[in-house]
């Protein structure tokens, strides 16, 4: 199995004032992430990885003000300057970078992601999003959110207007010759002349092809939508952990989406989102999971999940059922899916009053409830059962710990030990870049 780190929320919603995260540093200063890529590189992780929003929170009563006061979803910096310096200290390791489709422009993300894949010598991943926040629509000019399936229509041709330019300019171009002053051949650079539904872009990208050529490609739709857009690109599928079941589900659609595309499903992998607390013995983990209690007070839980799913649920009734306001969300054109995995714990068509919804989603948004917590065999246990179930392709994405870096060296002390005796994880890196390295079944 291959393993990521999500470092994306370690400094917000609390988590960075936990016992077992930095003391006399606070992001975004660049020593964090310089050790943090040096002990995951030591776990022989494959890659860390940066989700990203743009704007502030300000979906909850139109108002950023709580966001800012409790630190929801903010500050956030772009990140592809930090991966450059990580990627200086650390030889193997690949970095995973987020870009939304759905605002961003296919030439200026192939560029930069080219330049990337450069400066960390093939270790980039590309995590394409399509995006359902309010706060990051109106920052690129957008007064209303995109239609749901209008935002996957726009990310397949964003992907395929990258990978146009990704492959403009063929590897072996360049002659870089001193005696005649040649620098390459112009019948292997080609122009792109993409006209399109939502790009027109000439190209071709005026770069030298990166190790890679192009990053590793990742996706996270789980609407049916969603399936199918991962199945026309990506390499991996970034997804969440609703329970077994569903994920076995989630692995069949994927693999018929995939069919249907032409591809190999067995050549894709799916990355499951998880929280894993892992201790030295289960009370030790089980301790350190307690603490999630204390990251979010219940103040801040409105404003955090109003922005995750891009609906302001302060106008909730005094009652209402999930069912009822599903079905504004989808009217709304934000993010039902979101929603739904939000609310497993209810029976969707019971009456809830909203204090009852509140503290109830404030574990949610602690990650308190979908936590997996144990020892380091309990954990491999639960990883190996899912791993099996879901066609032993891909992975786990450990997200939102506690504290880190405490939480960090447990994963690589404690849990990836127990994983190399059992055969499921690898004792050396042995390719070359992030893709290899990703393909190695070792």
């Amino acid at each position: 199995m291959h393993i990521g780190y999500d470092l994306s929320w370690s400094h917000l919603e609390g988590r960075w004032r936990l016992p077992g995260s930095w003391t006399h540093a606070t992001f975004p200063d660049m020593r964090i992430y310089k050790e943090l890529a040096q002990i995951a590189e030591r776990g022989l992780l494959d890659f860390i990885f940066f989700g990203d929003g743009s704007g502030i929170p300000n979906t909850w009563k139109g108002s950023r003000d709580d966001a800012v006061k409790w630190g929801v979803g903010w500050p956030r910096h772009d990140m592809s300057p930090y991966i450059s310096v990580m990627s200086q200290v650390t030889q193997h390791i690949g970095f995973g970078l987020t870009y939304s489709s759905t605002f961003m422009h296919p030439f200026y993300v192939a560029r930069l992601l080219n330049a990337l894949d450069h400066v960390t010598n093939g270790r980039m991943a590309f995590n394409v999003i399509a995006s359902t926040r309010r706060a990051d629509a109106a920052n690129y000019g957008f007064d209303e959110l995109m239609e749901h399936e209008r935002r996957y229509d726009r990310m397949e041709e964003f992907i395929d207007v990258c990978n146009g330019l990704w492959n403009s300019v063929e590897p072996d171009a360049f002659i870089w010759d001193r005696d005649s002053g040649v620098v390459a051949d112009p019948a292997k650079v080609r122009a792109l002349d993409h006209v399109g539904e939502f790009f027109k872009v000439a190209g071709p990208l005026a770069s030298v092809p990166s190790p890679q050529v192009r990053p590793v490609l990742i996706q996270a739709g789980a609407s049916p939508r969603g399936i199918k857009a991962s199945a026309h690109f990506v390499d991996h599928v970034f997804a969440m952990s609703p329970g077994l079941d569903k994920q076995v589900k989630h692995r069949a659609a994927l693999d018929k989406a995939l069919a249907a595309e032409g591809r190999d499903a067995s050549r894709v992998g799916i990355v499951w989102d998880v929280v894993l607390i892992v201790g030295e013995t289960e009370a030790d983990a089980r301790r350190r999971h307690d603490l999630l209690l204390q990251a979010v007070p219940v103040e801040a839980v409105g404003t955090f999940l109003s922005h995750q799913i891009g609906y302001d649920l302060s106008k909730l009734p005094d009652k209402f059922t999930i069912n009822e306001i599903n079905d504004e969300i989808v009217a709304s054109q934000a993010s039902p899916v979101g929603f739904l995995n939000m609310t497993t714990e209810f029976d969707p068509s019971d009456t809830l009053t909203k204090d009852e919804f509140f503290h109830a989603l404030q574990k949610h948004t602690a990650s308190y409830d979908h936590a997996i917590v144990g020892s380091a065999a309990q954990v491999a246990d639960y990883m190996e059962e899912v791993f099996v179930a879901t066609g032993e392709s891909g992975g786990f994405m450990i997200a939102h710990p506690p504290g880190v870096p405490r939480d960090l060296l447990s994963v690589v002390d404690f849990l990836v030990p127990e994983l190399q005796r059992r055969g499921r994880f690898r004792t050396r890196y042995t390719g070359r870049t992030l893709r290899e390295n990703l393909a190695d079944d070792e």
